[in-house]
This record gives C-alpha cells, sequence and structure tokens, in this order.
C-alpha cells in the first residue's frame, strides 16, 4: 500500500475498530514525516519493505520516534531491525510468504506473524492462502497468526479465523475507499476488474528500477504493458530507457492501459468506494453473520 495507504486511511480503520497501518513502502522520507506530522501515531502501524529500509535504516527511527503502535515489515533480512524494535515501545509485526520465514521471525521476537498467499495484490510469493495460514497457525501456537492474500469481505475473515487465524489483513478493500490516497481513476478501473484480470509479473519493478530480490514479484491488473512484456523480460530490459518513459508518462496521465494497478485476486467482491470506517464495520458484521450461520449442505454417498 505505498503511497496509498496514508494517515487519513490508517487513522479511519483505527477509529472504527480495527488496525489501520500506513504504507511506508519504498521509504520516501518526506512523505512519510508528513502523513506522521500531527497524527496520533500510538494507534496506528507504519509499515516498511524491508529490504528498501536496508538502504536508508534512519526512516525506522524516525517512525519509533513518532511513537507507532506497531512495525510492520515484510520482503528481506529481518536480523539488522529486530532487535530494535523488540526492544521498543512498538509491536513487531512481520509478514512472511513461506512457513520457515515465518518461524524465522518468531525466533527473531515477532509479536504477530502475518501469512500472506500468493492471492495478494502488490509483492508476494508463490504459497496459497489457505494452505499457508493453518500451516504456520499450527507450527507457531501460540503466537498469533494473520492471515493475507485475497481477502475482501466478511466471508474471508470468518474463512480465515476457521483457519485459526486472528485476524485478517486487506490492501486491496481499502485501496477502493475515500481515503485511499489512489487516484480516483485508478479506483474506478480496480472497480471495473476481476481476478481474473489480474497477474504476476516484474515488469513494473523494471520499469520503476526498483532491484526486487527472488522469489518476490508483483501482482497487478494486467494492460497492454503487462501483456507485452511479462513474459519477455529481456526484451524489456534492451529496451529499457524507451519503455521507462512511457510508463512514466502514462502514469503521469493516469493512463492505466500503461501504469500499473497494484491489486488482488480479490477484486470480485471490490464493487464500491466506501469510507473507510464503513468497510470496517460491515466486514465484522458479515464475518460474524456466517459463523453463526447454520451449516446446511447434503452429502450424497
Amino acid at each position: 500500500m505505498a503511497g496509498v495507504a496514508g494517515s487519513s486511511l490508517a487513522e479511519a480503520v483505527s477509529s472504527a475498530g480495527g488496525f489501520g497501518i500506513v504504507g511506508g513502502g519504498y521509504g520516501d522520507r518526506p512523505w512519510l514525516q508528513n502523513q506522521l506530522e500531527g497524527v496520533n501515531c500510538s494507534s496506528i502501524g507504519i509499515g516498511f519493505i524491508t529490504w528498501r529500509l536496508q538502504q536508508q535504516p534512519d526512516l525506522l527511527d524516525i517512525a519509533l520516534d513518532f511513537g507507532a503502535k506497531a512495525i510492520f515489515l515484510s520482503f528481506g533480512e529481518l536480523t539488522r531491525f529486530a532487535p530494535v524494535i523488540v526492544a521498543s515501545k512498538s509491536l513487531f509485526i512481520v509478514q512472511v510468504q513461506s512457513l520457515e520465514d515465518a518461524k524465522n521471525a518468531a525466533e527473531l521476537g515477532a509479536d504477530i506473524i502475518v501469512a500472506q498467499g500468493t492471492e495478494a495484490g502488490g509483492h508476494g510469493g508463490s504459497r496459497a492462502t489457505f494452505p499457508l495460514v493453518p500451516a504456520v497457525v499450527d507450527a507457531l501456537d501460540p503466537l498469533p497468526v494473520v492471515a493475507a492474500g485475497g481477502i475482501a469481505d466478511g466471508r474471508g475473515l470468518a474463512a480465515a479465523l476457521m483457519l485459526g487465524a486472528a485476524g485478517v489483513v486487506m490492501g486491496t478493500r481499502f485501496y477502493c475507499t475515500q481515503e485511499s490516497l489512489a487516484p480516483e481513476q485508478a479506483k474506478q478501473r480496480a472497480l471495473k476488474a476481476r481476478g481474473d484480470d489480474t497477474v504476476r509479473s516484474s515488469v513494473f519493478d523494471v520499469l520503476r528500477e526498483y532491484d526486487w530480490p527472488a522469489p518476490y514479484n508483483l501482482r497487478t491488473l494486467r494492460n497492454r504493458m503487462t501483456d507485452q512484456y511479462a513474459d519477455k523480460l529481456d526484451e524489456l530490459y534492451g529496451d529499457k530507457k524507451t519503455q521507462i518513459l512511457r510508463f512514466e508518462s502514462a502514469t503521469a496521465a493516469r493512463d492505466y492501459e500503461l501504469a500499473a494497478i497494484i491489486a488482488a485476486e480479490a477484486l470480485d467482491l471490490v464493487n464500491d468506494v466506501p469510507p473507510a470506517a464503513e468497510i470496517v464495520r460491515r466486514i465484522v458484521a458479515d464475518a460474524l453473520a456466517a459463523l453463526r450461520q447454520p451449516t446446511n449442505f447434503r452429502v450424497n454417498i
């Protein structure tokens, strides 16, 4: 949610009873400081892409100085930052994409593990949410595990709870909210899209000149850019300078036939752009209704 989940979205989610997280992402210092100024950070978290934080570690100090309730790290080596966060007053949340990484995060003192399936929008690994979550729950019990990846409504929350998760992380559902910093044109395009319209590739990492480590790649909406280069990265690298200019021009013009919209397979479940608080209340109510509904099915043998 880098550049999309600002303090207004995080505060709205927390005020409604969820837990909002500012998407610190790649570490734009002026943007981050601007988002946190005048905000009660004791009720929100701040998230960073771990490998990028390695390149500008002082951003963690800024987040801690603002008194963030939690620091959320994902994608990269934790050893450098874990002792600092554990020693602070902030909760240490770590998102993982494999059982091995979950165990490592727990050993380093994580308070909460987010098990992220490949259905998620943005960067992720290869394991699916449904089998990954209970595996991590079983391995780390009683450490709280939160499910992420392709969850966008109360049924997803109910399903995650049945798998043993303590809650869920949602990105795409909150991309399409009034407080989201995503451009309005991008929100409207996302509303019209479906999970079948998403694809995992490294095309937009190349165009944004982010040197993402293996094994992570990026789930976005398919468009002319991904159709042209998703399976031809060598060709993209060969014409990189021209295509970066093409991409940057499209991004400035909000031309999402070429620019990126980062979204999950759960797009089928995203059909409006309400206030974030309404989403929180709706998801909780729908989850409670799903959990209270008696099972009604017949098995023919």
